[in-house]
């Protein structure tokens, strides 16, 4: 018997894994390119903020944030001269110790001693300088001199290798000469990588003997060099960030420490070749440190490089320079600073705008991203989507019917049902069939048909739902059993249906509607905020049209100093232009000869706007704009408004504003063409015009 096993899929990304959902933030995306952005701006802002959904992803802000307050907590943590402060310390505790066992003796030779300790110089480097050939009387003081000397010794190569001071607490000379041998071998491999003799081999080489002294276990050179030039580099710092009497001893320190230890020249050939392969650093830069506690120089340095780390992440993350990309932000760094959840947001970031590419919402054209045609549909259905959630349920417009758009008034009689109807179902009449032909076959009873006939058994739930009409908890409709079961309660028996006995109720063809929608495009509807959702209108009222009344035709008609057709793509991406007019003439015109190409059509004509006409087309066809508006364009306007009366064409108006002209000009027009207005207010535009053209269709 052959065994399977099961488990993830680890051949690349799983092939029957659901596409990445990527709607909601198309919606965002949306809404801020119908609110008058770029797509290209749209998509950086939703990057910012972060992905909407039921698990949000964090933006670049707030990790940003969260960088910005890390560098708070780091400079907070402590001063950088911590380790002159100990040197110090453990310098006048050694010398103390020192005079302690001098003051007894009377001898020249105590006196001489005590004279030259009394003029040490001031600068703890210069003085432990003199005193590394001092001979100790005292014992305590030796192994306090002793100590300062390894404080130093480890504080220094700690600030280069970190984790290099608990390597050597234990003061074991082994150590330190193993220390010098892989300083030699560094500086060799460094040294045959420049002149392009360096190998991977030579790399693991060196792992397999020192890897214990690099924590972070770099993969290759490449990684080793950059791990130790950034911390070179801190190093620098810190020094540039002390006072010059501070530089100046801590460079003394530093000098004696790895001369004592025989490391100078060798820390000298890794200083200079870090410097020259990654002279990017940022080396000399001082750093402001704004603590009360002492740092040691290898807490300090890490502080520092930390430091460095969250400068360039903070910049990645701003993406405020030329030709900035998610690509650029480090998630090595990001993983240190915020944690694996925030490279898991990340990731999500980027992906985000590749599978907006990748599924055909976004394309790039010329270097510049714009929404496709697909984006635009799920724009409008997502438009219509708020519009009808703010519509009460059971009110005209509920676009969840079946039967809308192609079945209209129930004409009384009724016919076969076919494949593919969606009128409703003559029940009285189906279940009639049913009796009629079971009678014929042999009476009431269990019936018998051909094997090739469907039989379905309704139920009491079955014959509910068709109807419509709830029944009581026990009732049956009438005539209406479960198969089997007879009248007195018994059984076998009934009434069983077949394919050939349905029938549905017959309803008037609806005829198509031509839907002319004129949205005012002026200035000042930016400057009133009714941009957008007279945008997110006309997607919407253009999704419900070409989505539930497919027989109908509709046509965006947009109007400023001149009018034109606004195609639903163009609609989504489309600027406000600073233009003078209103020019509702040029707008009128062209939806006359959309409603003339369509004379058998329904008229349906929808005005939004938000001032009365102010331009008007010349005999030449330019636009002349007139504030307040001139006669010629009332006159030409009111024209217009006649010829659609002609047309029996209604006109409903929807005002976004309540200027006293606006009033006068569309009461004048509703009183010569018999249309309505409506005063909505801008949030609620959708609703009134997607709720209209529904009453209109059904009646």
């Amino acid at each position: 018997m052959s065994r399977y096993r099961y488990g993830a899929y680890e051949d690349g990304p799983d092939p029957l894994a659901p596409p990445y959902d990527v709607r909601d933030a198309l919606d965002a995306v949306g809404d801020s390119v119908l609110d008058g952005a770029r797509p290209d701006d749209a998509l950086r802002e939703l990057l910012r903020r972060g992905l909407p959904g039921a698990r949000d992803r964090r933006g670049l802000d707030d990790m940003l944030r969260q960088v910005r307050e890390r560098r708070r907590a780091l400079r907070d943590r402590g001063r950088l001269d911590g380790t002159l402060e100990q040197a110090r310390a453990l310098l006048d505790t050694a010398i103390g110790q020192e005079r302690a066992e001098l003051f007894p003796d009377p001898s020249d030779d105590a006196r001489l001693r005590e004279a030259e300790l009394d003029t040490l110089p001031s600068d703890t480097s210069q003085a432990i300088r003199r005193l590394s050939d001092y001979d100790w009387r005292s014992e305590a003081a030796r192994g306090t001199f002793e100590q300062l000397k390894d404080l130093l010794r480890r504080e220094v190569l700690d600030a280069q290798f970190q984790g290099m001071k608990q390597a050597l607490e234990n003061q074991d000379p082994a150590a330190m000469e193993r220390v010098k041998d892989m300083m030699a071998a560094l500086n060799g491999m460094l040294e045959r990588d420049a002149r392009g003799e360096h190998t991977q081999e030579d790399f693991d080489r060196f792992m397999e003997q020192y890897g214990d002294m690099f924590p972070d276990d770099p993969r290759d050179l490449e990684e080793l060099v950059d791990s130790l030039a950034r911390r070179a580099a801190a190093m620098d710092r810190l020094l540039a960030s002390l006072s010059p009497e501070q530089r100046a001893e801590l460079a003394g320190l530093m000098e004696q420490a790895m001369q004592d230890a025989g490391l100078a020249m060798e820390m000298t050939r890794l200083g200079d070749a870090l410097r020259a392969r990654r002279p990017d650093l940022g080396w000399g830069q001082p750093e402001q440190m704004t603590g009360d506690d002492p740092l040691g120089m290898g807490d300090a340095t890490t502080a520092l490089a930390e430091l460095a780390d969250l400068s360039e992440l903070e910049a990645a993350l701003g993406q405020d320079y030329p030709g900035a990309r998610l690509d650029d932000i480090d998630e090595d760094a990001v993983r240190r600073a915020l944690g694996r959840q925030a490279v898991d947001d990340l990731d999500a970031l980027r992906r985000i705008e590749k599978e907006l590419e990748r599924q055909g919402y976004l394309r790039r054209n010329r270097g510049k991203l714009e929404l496709t045609p697909k984006a635009v549909r799920r724009l409008g259905e997502t438009a219509l989507r708020r519009v009808f959630s703010q519509l009460t349920s059971g009110r005209q417009g509920d676009h969840d019917q079946r039967d809308a758009g192609q079945a209209g008034e129930l004409t009384g009689a009724s016919r076969e049902w076919r494949f593919g109807d969606e009128q409703p179902l003559d029940v009285v009449r189906t279940v009639s069939n049913a009796i009629r032909r079971s009678a014929m076959e042999g009476g009431a009873g269990l019936v018998t048909r051909p094997a090739a006939a469907k039989v379905v058994e309704p139920t009491t739930a079955d014959v509910a739902e068709i109807t419509g009409v709830p029944r009581p908890a026990g009732e049956r409709p009438g005539g209406v059993r479960p198969a089997g079961e007879r009248p007195g309660g018994g059984r076998p028996g009934g009434v069983k249906l077949a394919v050939d006995d349905f029938e549905v109720h017959e309803t008037e063809r609806r005829t198509g509607a031509a839907v002319c929608l004129l949205v005012d495009l002026s200035y000042s509807m930016v400057l009133r905020g009714t941009w957008a959702v007279a945008k997110q209108t006309t997607l919407a009222l253009h999704t419900l049209v070409t989505s539930k009344f497919p027989q109908d035709t509709i046509q965006i008609i947009g109007f400023s100093n001149y009018a034109r057709v606004l195609h639903p793509e163009e609609m989504a991406g489309l600027d406000w232009d600073m233009v003078q007019g209103t020019n509702l003439h040029h707008a009128l015109m062209i939806a006359g000869r959309h409603l003339d190409r369509h004379p058998d059509f329904e008229p349906i004509v929808l005005v939004v706007t938000d001032g009365e006409p102010t331009a008007h087309l010349r005999p030449d066809g330019r636009s002349l704009f007139d504030y307040p508006p001139s006669a010629d364009t009332l006159v030409l306007t009111l024209a217009e408004v006649d010829k659609m009366t002609r047309r029996n064409a209604r006109m409903n108006f929807f005002m976004l504003a309540e200027d006293r002209r606006l009033v006068s000009f569309v009461e004048e027009v509703a009183r010569r063409n018999g249309g309505r207005v409506f005063a909505p207010d801008a949030d609620r535009l959708g609703e009134y015009v997607v709720s209209d053209y529904l009453r209109v269709r059904r009646g």
